[in-house]
């Protein structure tokens, strides 16, 4: 199968496959739509089975990234990076300037930043060969670690998804179920503690799991059974996909809520979940609070302005619920169109 006929193609700009033999560097580019502007998104290293995967991965987030730009009204396209490989055991100094080689041969219309597997020190890396890089740390000019800023705009948007479905303001009582204790994930159990919440909480790495556990009184349970519990919200913060068919009749929440990109495995689980009375807040929305902070980065935004734009995923989500309830389609669906109408200029701002 031709990349133009994968399923997940949606009429990307630009698609590349870099390989580096000195360093070892096998990576896919992919630049979805750059109609707004630059293409942003972030770099991932992770240890796929196949380079199809790869290459479905990198699809999905790419046209992700320019939904999720345009629901934060940035003047940004979707692009993104993955790089096969074990971010554990084969990073090296040569193998990010080699992808910044490739970066910079794109002439400006992709723009790289941290995801899962990389880090401000590996932007440093690509930023000795391109200067089309963001998320470094502020000893060297940036704003460093984008978690904070993404784990505070899905707080912001579960109490949003709250007052929506449950008719309250408070989070405090509530129990949610969350999936991954990265540094989002981690940061995002922190805010849900301080505000009251009940915390279930699973990751692979059993020393998130026990900080978790030590720090915010969290419940901890084995990965495959976070799906099976009893929980007002279920919060994925790892990996993408995880509602699928395997675990959409298992989920009891009456939310789903949290930083993961891609949480949907395919478009007729949102059909799914509001067939049986579940509120999805879509994640390019709810988790935009990352692709914020580096923009400020690259555009030397003031940081109340930054800030206040993470704020404001809140109301971005509200108009999102509205739009759905009123139409009676799936929030998934009025974020869609709401980006679409964005990207093709039929309006310029997404209305609160």
């Amino acid at each position: 199968m031709s990349v133009f006929d994968h399923p997940e193609f949606f009429d990307h700009e630009q698609v590349v496959h870099v390989r580096d033999r000195d360093s070892g560097l096998q990576a896919i580019i992919a630049v979805h739509n750059t109609r707004l502007g630059p293409s942003l998104g972030g770099c991932r290293m992770w240890s796929y089975a196949h380079e199809d995967d790869a290459l479905t991965d990198v699809l999905r987030l790419s046209r992700g990234m320019t939904y999720k730009a345009a629901m934060a009204n940035l003047p940004l396209g979707g692009g993104k990076t993955v790089i096969i490989g074990n971010a554990a055991s084969q990073k090296s100094p040569a193998l990010f300037q080699a992808l910044g080689r490739a970066i910079d041969r794109l002439n400006g219309s992709y723009i790289t930043a941290e995801d899962v597997g990389t880090s401000p020190a590996d932007m440093l890396e690509i930023r000795k060969e391109t200067k089309y890089v963001v998320g470094l740390d502020p000893a060297n000019g940036g704003r460093g670690d984008p978690s904070p800023a993404t784990a505070l705009g899905c707080f912001v948007g579960i109490k949003a998804a709250v007052r929506a479905h449950l008719g309250q303001s408070d989070l405090a009582g509530l129990t949610v179920a969350l999936q991954g204790l990265g540094h989002v994930g981690f940061d995002l159990a922190r805010q849900l503690h301080e505000a009251g919440v009940r915390l279930i909480v699973s990751d692979v790495n059993t020393m998130n799991i026990d900080r978790a556990v030590q720090q915010f009184g969290a419940v901890a349970v084995a990965p495959n059974a976070i799906y099976d519990v009893t929980a007002d919200i279920y919060a994925p913060c790892a990996l993408g996909a995880t509602v699928n068919d395997h675990t959409i009749d298992r989920l009891t929440a009456k939310i789903v809520a949290g930083c993961a990109n891609n949480v949907l495995a395919r478009p007729e689980h949102g059909d799914q979940l509001m067939a049986r009375g579940i509120l999805y807040a879509p994640d390019y929305v709810i988790n935009a609070g990352g692709v914020i902070k580096v923009f400020s980065e690259y555009a030397a935004m003031p940081l109340a302005e930054m800030e206040q734009r993470v704020l404001d995923i809140e109301t971005t989500l509200e108009t999102v619920f509205k739009k759905a309830a009123l139409e009676n389609i799936t929030p998934a669906k009025a974020a869609d169109m709401l980006a679409e109408q964005r990207i093709s200029g039929l309006n310029q701002a997404v209305a609160a």
